[in-house]
């Protein structure tokens, strides 16, 4: 009768701190998938470079190839005058070239951001710098757009933050309670233990070895049960989070891994400590 007790005490445990791994899990996740669109977004910010229309084929390709050098460039794209009618035309649903008589758009590198240089303050030092090329006739952004843009970033990532920290605080103090509640329904054996002689030490033993073990466990059944929710969400997750990203998802179970361990010992430690020091007529309240 006691042994079954002390398994159901076990597996509620058990399946109480693997809930609150996940949960921890699902906070990571949250985390990487918030950057990863958060770095999508910015990635996508780019400005036009417009070119003078006597500028040489040599120089245009010089220019180009300097650009991709540079570490504030994730790629480039050369658009001719032919092109850029062809694009505008698609746009605007007609053919205004045939109306005016001639072709009023200049040739264009279309450049796409390292998302680390996607802010106002870097694109105008980049515009700065390009003036400087006697090829270059204009350097073109939506200013307002690229402001918006990281304003809500910041006001998204410090949300997602807040939120996140107060998840952990919450996460901690379940998996907490459930040890001390566990550690509680084993009082009377701890007083038992110490008036027999053993020392603090022997008694705590059994105790931290159980919790790591059922930290572990936990663990194992979180990372299961994070891996199949990742699997089934794929496809909505495709490009943002992927089941592929083996090093990040790696390095997420892994957290979970030691997270579930390490909560547990420490949260045992305390708990087992604080009924070795307590008095006896304490034991019953």
């Amino acid at each position: 009768m006691i042994q079954r007790r002390l398994r159901s005490s076990y597996a509620t445990a058990v399946i109480s701190i693997s809930l609150v791994l996940c949960m921890l899990g699902t906070i990571g996740i949250l985390l990487l998938t918030a950057h990863r669109i958060s770095k999508y977004v910015r990635e996508n910010i780019g400005f036009s470079v417009f070119l003078k229309d006597q500028s040489k084929e040599a120089e245009i390709y010089r220019l180009q190839r300097t650009l991709d050098a540079e570490p504030y460039v994730r790629s480039t794209r050369f658009i001719d005058k032919e092109d850029a009618v062809k694009e505008f035309t698609e746009e605007l649903g007609e053919d205004f070239v045939g109306f005016l008589g001639y072709n009023p758009l200049s040739s264009s590198i279309e450049v796409k951001l390292d998302a680390r240089y996607a802010n106002i303050d870097s694109i105008d030092g980049i515009e700065k710098r390009l003036q400087a090329f006697d090829e270059v006739k204009e350097v073109s952004y939506q200013k307002t757009m690229i402001h918006l843009i990281n304003e809500n970033i910041e006001k998204i990532s410090l949300f997602i933050f807040a939120f996140s920290a107060l998840l952990v605080i919450i996460a901690v103090s379940l998996i907490n309670n459930t040890i001390r509640l566990s550690v509680y329904s084993r009082r009377l054996l701890i007083r038992t233990m110490q008036l027999v002689g053993a020392t603090n030490s022997f008694i705590r033993r059994p105790f931290l070895w159980r919790s790591a073990l059922h930290g572990i466990y936990s663990a194992f059944i979180a990372i299961a049960i994070l891996a199949l929710s990742l699997y089934w969400a794929e496809n909505q997750l495709e490009g943002i989070l992927s089941i592929r990203d083996v090093q990040i998802l790696g390095g997420l179970f892994l957290i979970v891994f030691f997270l579930g361990i390490s909560l547990s010992w420490i949260s045992t430690y305390f708990a087992v400590n604080k009924y070795l020091k307590i008095k006896t007529d304490e034991l019953y309240y």
